[in-house]
């Protein structure tokens, strides 16, 4: 016969995790830490395991407040299972909640080097930007801890992301997005957002889309009203055939800026790559009033109507 559900540490981790959805943190903690104890005590080597226990009793003192406690059990998680994308968040969280913005916008970056499009670090990177440039000034980037280079095989891993870090997708609403801003940018933030529209072009030019992303995303957190920062990025997801994303930027370019070729255009390439035909041609069509000539535009078009066919 096995061994009592509550008397394994299978069972002690599940009857957390229901303590824990139940929204009983503190009852969590506890059988979380029997678990830990228990797999300690058979001393079998699971690092994959008890990095799990620690970053899931880290979740519990990060809901219950205990923001030290959270760092000190996700520092243990990443000690065992170095880059886990779940302790990096929770550790950048608690450090946010000390305000500790430094520590916390190195977790988040960390985080987008694993993977870029995770909105929970895209929307921290934002406001650990604005509150640095407030407390650090200028100069803040100098000032930083040194951020750790992910391998490419800590990245290989995070191919299939569960779809909770995923939740700024194509269907994510301007409305929200202008919501969440809710400030009018003063002319420093304008001229931050360019210098940093820049830097991501600069970074287009040399090839490292990743890169790129993350400036225009920095740039967007000062001032999202220019069209072309987002039909930038969007140039940027099309590279890395992340095409709903290439979509969905397109689409703010446009509703910023009706006209905007490029947005036209690289929404139609990604419409096409989505096989999304019908709605790739009604780009080109509109591209193709604004500028008849425009020969890329007449070649699409040519390649998708043979799609059709």
């Amino acid at each position: 016969m096995g061994p009592k559900l509550a008397d394994s540490v299978d069972g002690l981790r599940a009857a957390g995790n229901q303590s824990f959805r139940n929204g009983q943190f503190a009852e969590a903690t506890v059988l979380y830490s029997r678990a830990l104890r228990m797999l300690q005590a058979q001393g079998c080597s699971n690092p994959e395991e008890e990095s799990i226990l620690f970053s899931n009793r880290a979740a519990c003192h990060l809901k219950d407040g205990n923001c030290r406690d959270c760092i000190k059990d996700c520092t243990s998680a990443l000690a065992l299972m170095p880059f886990s994308m779940k302790p990096l968040l929770r550790r950048a969280s608690a450090y946010e909640a000390l305000e500790k913005y430094p520590l916390a916008y190195v977790d988040y970056r960390t985080v987008l080097q694993i993977d870029d499009r995770v909105a929970s670090a895209l929307d921290g990177i934002s406001r650990m930007t604005r509150a640095l440039v407030d407390s650090l000034g200028p100069e803040w980037r100098l000032k930083l801890p040194s951020i750790p280079l992910v391998p490419v095989t800590a990245q290989k891993r995070w191919d299939s992301v569960p779809l909770e870090y995923h939740k700024e997708k194509a269907k994510r609403k301007f409305r929200e997005t202008t919501t969440s801003k809710g400030r009018v940018s003063s002319a420093g933030d304008v001229e931050r957002a360019r210098v940093l529209k820049e830097e991501g072009n600069e970074l287009v030019k040399k090839g490292n889309h990743k890169k790129a992303i993350e400036k225009y995303s920095e740039s967007l957190s000062f001032s999202d009203m220019e069209s072309a920062t987002y039909s930038n990025r969007a140039l940027c997801h099309l590279a890395l055939k992340q095409y709903k994303e290439a979509v969905r930027d397109c689409t703010e370019a446009l509703r910023r800026d009706g006209k905007n070729v490029k947005a036209l255009y690289r929404r139609a390439q990604a419409y096409k790559a989505l096989k999304d035909f019908k709605s790739s041609l009604a780009d080109i069509s509109s591209l193709l009033q604004l500028e008849p000539r425009n020969g890329p535009a007449r070649r699409l078009q040519q390649e998708v109507k043979q799609s059709l066919n």
